[in-house]
């Protein structure tokens, strides 16, 4: 026999899954409990008390006869026999003639010796009969119990023997048809994730802090409407997500640097400090509750389990009424029984009583009036169940009475079981839903970010660039720290993958700020912040995947000079790019595009009137269209690199007022169009690197007015006369081509400062070389040349020489004699370097401070 706890354990769940159980649920649990006791107290009753008591029914007629046979018999004999509890079975037997006389209290012994005292046993018999009462049944004892266990299972009703056992069924089986959704695997885990993370929702030290900070936040603004306090306009913000710097005030005075400003600071002790520790468990609950969204959202199977589970409850209930009602009047205490035995009795009829019966009606009573109950409560939960659509969950409560605007409504599973968390406590829902909002999580990373970059440490970043200026580099970072717009001094800023990054109204403060990197940082940016930034923004970069991560607002800075775009702008996508904006980008200077065009966009001529310098950094995607370079009359700079041009562009010879071209990394092999360039009066750079050019055509001396020439990583054999022509000339690099021999004419570009020629296959200097006594750098590393020859002593204003990996024995004891030429600016093997004489050694050795100009 089983105990009622060990039964009770069908119903016991784990107690976090309470939060799941509505009143009717919880309601229905007690009722299964105590339809459980009756089952066991009704079976218990049965199994040591239930009996049935038979006596056998003696007709009149019967009776009649048996006495008139008697009078005409003297040898009758009347068999009693009376049973009692814990009395054996006694035997009367009446004679009469000459058979002895056997009473049921006398021995035999004694009844025999008695038909020796006639008058005695006479006188006792009729004392006894004088005594006894009722009617003689001539059964004996094991005769009663045989047709009592005989009449119990024929005569008494099939429910009054098995009431118990249905009653404990039917409970068992609406108990597991109760808590099966918290069993069955597929839902199970799910249950067991849901009420984990709400759990940790609920008792998140963030959780507290974000719906106090709402609650702080109404109430200053309420103290604000009544005192009339004004904000700063510079703090005045257009974002929806922005509006109040309480946030980050705490934070800033934590870090120990104080922000002043006409408005009063208000001060919210504890509201937005948080630890560290209790940061970053909200922000594994953030990610927690993303994915188990979107995993529980993507099916209802939970809602559907449930409504079945209650279909079959209601189902049962209507079942067990129908069928239970028609049973309570068979119910009775007294049976008829006719066992059919007459043979081994002799009594064909008994009529029999069941001791339980009263006890057993009044328990299947209570028991039909728990079900009923039982029953309604399943037909109110279909209803709740259908009434409202549970598979959709509308935050729209806690959006309004929070900051939170943002919390986004959600469905299927995911619904349900909010709605059913709302029948046992609304605050889960509401503590819940500050972990499924966007500006919850932003505002968290805000304060851990706060707290973490303080002032002080951000000081530590600052660094100096190669323009002397002050530069902060963030990489990585969940937004922009407050105390960054507290270093005034600031003149670069960097962001680098930083997703959240908002530029609030305080960098207005950086008035020394003018150049900003975004890089995969689409900044939102407030009003005030915006004023600020299009009047004192002087360059930006702006590094991209999809163009959709460039700001609107970039397109508005009015005073803007220098723009860098760097990301994915191919043909498909120029639409998306709105060009046409540029047009508000009135005093731009320089546009700097890194892509993969195969076109310059038409729209880049709104920019035209302005625009001094053009670069198109191309990702070896053909550019094939530079129709719109036509239009480009004002451009003096222009870089088409990596756009493998097979020739110059015919569209470039229009460009009236270019001063410098650098055609770099394309696939150019011929330059005849070279001769065009004699229209371009301005032309003073020419850039021709890093082709497959052959050969240099004469028509380059045509190019007056030019003063670099660049031609390093091409197919070059030689140098032609025509380029020792170009008098202007200040820079030739040949480097890194195929050339043999460097042509005397050489000496005839007087202006020379720059002459590289390394990389190539020069074995002799041609002592026409050192006449061009304005070298200041001379590269002629990587050859085959022998010797150095003492005119070198020619160029006193020599500051670098490289001459590594030549077929050198020793180095001119004149090197002495080039003023300027140090060992940092020599580059040669040390042990040439060590072979020189002493004196030659320490005058290479000499620091000098002489200022030289660069001279390109």
């Amino acid at each position: 026999m089983f105990t009622l706890a060990e039964v009770a354990s069908l119903n016991d769940i784990q107690p976090t899954y309470r939060i799941l159980k509505p009143w009717w649920d919880v309601f229905m649990d007690y009722l299964a409990v105590v339809m459980l006791m009756v089952a066991i107290f009704a079976g218990t009753m049965q199994l040591t008390k239930d009996q049935v008591v038979c006596l056998p029914v003696l007709q009149s007629t019967v009776n009649s006869k048996a006495q008139t046979s008697t009078s005409g018999k003297a040898d009758f004999t009347t068999v009693e026999t009376s049973t009692g509890p814990g009395e054996a079975a006694s035997v009367r037997t009446v004679s009469f003639g000459s058979a002895p006389t056997v009473t049921p209290d006398i021995p035999l012994s004694r009844a025999t010796s008695s038909q020796y005292q006639p008058t005695e046993s006479g006188q006792e018999l009729k004392k006894e009969q004088k005594d006894s009462s009722g009617r003689k049944t001539n059964l004996d004892f094991q005769q009663y119990v045989f047709i009592n266990q005989m009449c119990y299972h024929l005569a008494l009703p099939w429910y009054s023997k098995y009431f118990p056992y249905l009653v404990l069924i039917h409970t068992i089986i609406l108990i597991v048809s109760s808590n099966f959704w918290f069993k069955y695997p597929k839902t199970c885990s799910k249950i067991e994730h849901f009420v984990s993370i709400l759990g940790k929702c609920f008792e998140s030290p963030w959780t507290t802090k974000a719906l106090s900070e709402t609650a702080c936040e109404d109430s200053e603004e309420n103290k604000q409407r009544l005192t009339g306090a004004q904000s700063l306009p510079k703090y005045v913000s257009t974002s929806s997500d922005e509006g109040s710097p309480s946030a980050s005030t705490p934070m800033i005075t934590k870090s120990g640097f104080k922000f002043s400003a006409d408005k009063p600071m208000i001060e919210v002790p504890s509201v937005t400090i948080l630890d560290k520790k209790d940061g970053e468990q909200a922000k594994a609950l953030f990610e927690k509750v993303r994915k188990f969204r979107a995993h529980v959202e993507d099916s209802d199977l939970i809602y559907k389990l449930y409504v079945g589970q209650t279909v079959i409850k209601t189902v049962k209930f209507i079942f067990i009424l129908c069928y239970t009602a028609n049973f309570v009047n068979t119910i009775s205490f007294e049976h008829i029984c006719n066992p059919k035995v007459e043979h081994l009795i002799g009594y064909t009829q008994f009529e029999c009583t069941h001791n339980m019966a009263y006890m057993l009606k009044k328990l299947l009573i209570s028991y039909i009036s728990l079900i009923c109950v039982y029953g309604f409560i399943c037909l109110y939960t279909l209803f709740w169940l259908f009434r409202i659509p549970l598979k959709e969950y509308s935050f729209e409560k806690v959006r309004e009475e929070s900051s939170f605007s943002d919390i986004p409504d959600v469905k299927n599973d995911f619904a349900f079981l909010l709605h059913m968390v709302d029948q046992y406590d609304q605050l889960y829902s509401k503590r819940f839903g500050v972990f499924l909002s966007e500006v919850s999580e932003n505002k968290l990373r805000e304060i851990s970010l706060n707290h973490e970059w303080t002032f002080e440490k951000l000081r530590q970043h600052v660094s100096r660039n190669a323009q002397d200026k002050q530069e902060l580099h963030l990489f990585m970072l969940s937004g922009v720290p407050d105390a960054v717009f507290d270093l005034t001094d600031l003149d670069v800023l960097k962001l680098e993958l930083i997703p959240e990054a908002k530029i609030p109204a305080k960098i207005s403060q950086m008035t020394n700020l003018q150049e900003l990197h975004l890089c995969h940082c689409p900044a939102k940016v407030e009003q005030t912040a915006f004023s600020f930034l299009r009047d004192h923004l002087r360059c930006l970069h702006v590094k991209f995947t999809d163009v959709a991560e460039i700001p609107a607002w970039v397109y508005l800075l009015k005073n803007l000079r220098e723009l860098y775009l760097i990301g994915n702008l191919n043909s498909e996508n120029n639409k998306m790019i709105g060009l046409e904006s540029l047009r508000e980008l009135r005093h731009l200077k320089i546009l700097h595009v890194k892509s993969n065009l195969t076109k310059i966009p038409p729209n880049i001529t709104d920019v035209a009137p302005h625009l001094t310098k053009l670069v198109i950094h191309n990702d070896g995607t053909k550019l094939v269209v530079l129709n719109s370079l036509k239009k480009m009359t004002n451009v003096a700079e222009l870089e088409l690199q990596n756009c493998e041009l097979e020739r110059i562009p015919h569209a470039i010879f229009s460009l009236s007022n270019l001063q410098e071209l650098d055609l770099k990394s394309n696939s150019i092999r011929t330059i005849e169009e070279i001769i065009s360039f004699q229209h371009l009066k301005r032309l003073t750079c020419l850039k021709l690197w890093h082709n497959k050019i052959v050969n240099i055509p004469p028509s380059i001396t045509y190019i007056k007015n030019l003063e670099s020439l660049y031609l390093s990583n091409n197919k070059l054999e030689s140098l032609p006369a025509a380029v020792f022509s170009l008098q202007k000339l200040r820079c030739l690099d040949v480097s890194y081509n195929s050339i043999a021999l460097i042509p005397v004419e050489i000496g005839l570009l007087q202006n020379l400062q720059h002459f590289h020629i390394t990389g190539n296959k020069v074995d002799v200097l041609p002592k026409q070389l050192f006449k061009c006594v304005k070298l200041r750098t001379l590269s002629l590393g990587q050859n085959c040349i022998t010797s150095i020859p003492d005119k070198v002593s020619q160029l006193l204003q020599l500051t670098h020489l490289e001459l590594k990996g030549n077929c050198l024995d020793r180095l001119p004891a004149t090197l002495g004699q080039c003023q300027l030429l140090r060992k940092s600016g020599l580059v040669v093997e040390d042990h040439l370097f060590d072979a020189l004489p002493s004196e030659v050694k320490e005058v290479l050795n000499q620091d000098t401070s002489i200022p030289f100009a660069n001279g390109i």
